[in-house]
């Protein structure tokens, strides 16, 4: 019996549509609607990354735009509070229909890496719902909020630098899996 095999298809597919299913409301509920409202986008949405002075921008942005403030306490109260659980899980599921742990990448692998590549949507999960406090502390009125801006540019590229490597990895067990002889 292979490592995944238990794990049906239809629920990593299931996972996967519930998570595009939170994304779109995420986009379409809040993040093009605080674009439209103060003609700059939620820094969640900065794939390459920002700075402390984006945060900052930020900050005032926000303290000018009561409507800009609700939009963003909504997303991380409301979507943002499930979707980085949903992907965690869909890209922990991933790593495990795709890979036995001992034997990753087409050869016998030790036991604690295959381990520890199966902590790294984790990573991602912790990094993102850290973003997500740092942003809510950040732009809001706490007397940490100094502190919770300088640490938000960390967490955002914490966050994607563990789900790029998700990705990568998934990718390419995936097409191990598919090259390989006794693919199911």
């Amino acid at each position: 019996m292979k490592a995944g095999s238990a794990i049906p298809f239809w629920i990593v597919a299931l996972l996967a549509a519930l998570c595009l299913a939170v994304l779109a409301w995420t986009t379409f509920g809040f993040v093009v609607p605080f674009k439209h409202e103060t003609g700059q986008a939620v820094l969640d949405t900065y794939f390459a990354g920002y700075d402390e002075a984006a945060v900052f921008h930020m900050q005032k942005l926000l303290d000018e735009n009561e409507t800009a403030t609700r939009l963003l306490r909504a997303m991380y109260f409301g979507p943002e509070l499930i979707f980085p659980a949903l992907l965690t899980a869909l890209l922990f599921l991933a790593f495990v229909k795709l890979g036995p742990a001992g034997a990753w990448f087409g050869r016998s692998e030790h036991p604690l890496a295959a381990k520890v590549a199966y902590l790294l949507p984790f990573l991602y999960g912790i990094a993102d719902y850290g973003e997500n406090i740092a942003s809510l502390i950040a732009f809001g009125d706490s007397g940490s909020a100094n502190l919770a801006a300088e640490l938000l540019p960390w967490m955002t590229r914490l966050k994607f630098a563990s789900l790029a490597i998700c990705f990568i990895l998934i990718a390419r067990l995936s097409i191990l899996r598919w090259l390989s002889p006794g693919r199911d």
